[in-house]
């Protein structure tokens, strides 16, 4: 399978890193494409070994299914550029933020083959959580196709579109939610006498263990977390401190945030006639 990424940037990256790491995807068999202004983001690519174009149309042309890695701004144009090099044959994979799959089909031939996606960073890591959802032309078997591709990089999930905004403000999001709270526990130990390094490593660790034991055990987190606090016990007093600064409505109000921003974000991109207010 050929895979094309039109826009080489951050994500698209992290997606094609993730997919050679795995093995099942060699890094010949990859192109992607950026305008000249941005050629630096090319030539990151070429030292991963991916083929490389300013055409979108050869990205097209190239591969079998092409993600969509630009920013929604952009779409519009992209879309027209890649429209007369596409066939029913190609899968179309959009990871623009807050453009529904209707916006993208309304662009593209009739009955093109559109995905939408939400993957995050961690793909780079082989720990991404992505959601996707399925457009109405898609064929039986595209859903297993994209699940394959994006599972080699993380957890994949396939989602009613409807949610796939609230998934960006969740997983798409929440690494940097996440790399804040390590930052913060780090902070913290500095604070009361840890190395830098050491603390680091420490908040890291803690943060991938608990996640491995809600994912492995089954168990409410919030009955692991009561399981940590014995009485009159530290953790009881440091979870004291945390429910008074409020941070899991904290957490709640940034998730919320998130999602309202992507929505609205789509809609800015687009023609009126197009605003995905339906959603």
């Amino acid at each position: 399978m050929k895979i094309g990424f039109i826009g080489a940037g951050k994500m698209a990256q992290a997606l094609a890193r993730g997919l050679i790491n795995s093995g099942r995807i060699t890094a010949d068999n990859i192109i992607a494409s950026s305008p000249k202004r941005d050629e630096f983001l090319l030539d990151q690519c070429k030292s991963m070994g991916l083929n490389t174009t300013h055409e979108n149309a050869e990205v097209v042309q190239k591969s079998d299914v092409i993600f969509l890695a630009v920013k929604p701004v952009h779409v519009s144009k992209v879309a027209s550029e890649i429209a007369p090099a596409l066939s029913k044959e190609h899968l179309v994979v959009s990871i623009a933020l807050g453009i529904t799959i209707r916006n993208i089909e309304s662009l593209l031939p009739t009955k093109s083959r559109v995905v939408r996606v939400m993957p995050n960073t961690p793909s780079v890591v082989r720990a991404g959580a992505s959601a996707f959802a399925m457009g109405s032309a898609c064929r039986d078997g595209d859903a297993e196709t994209v699940e394959r591709l994006l599972s080699t990089v993380g957890f994949a999930v396939e989602v009613p579109e409807i949610h796939i905004d609230p998934v960006t403000g969740l997983s798409g999001s929440g690494p940097s939610y996440m790399f804040a709270v390590i930052e913060g526990l780090a902070d913290g130990g500095v604070k009361v006498g840890l190395p830098r390094d050491l603390a680091l490593k420490l908040a890291a660790y803690t943060l991938l263990g608990a996640a491995k034991m809600v994912l492995e055990t089954g168990i409410h987190p919030a009955q692991l977390k009561d399981d940590v606090q014995s009485p009159a016990g530290s953790s009881v007093y440091g979870m004291h401190k945390l429910e008074t600064g409020g941070l899991k409505g904290i957490l709640m109000d940034a998730v919320e945030a998130a999602t309202n921003r992507s929505r609205a974000t789509g809609d800015k991109a687009l023609p009126r006639d197009f605003r995905n207010t339906e959603m």
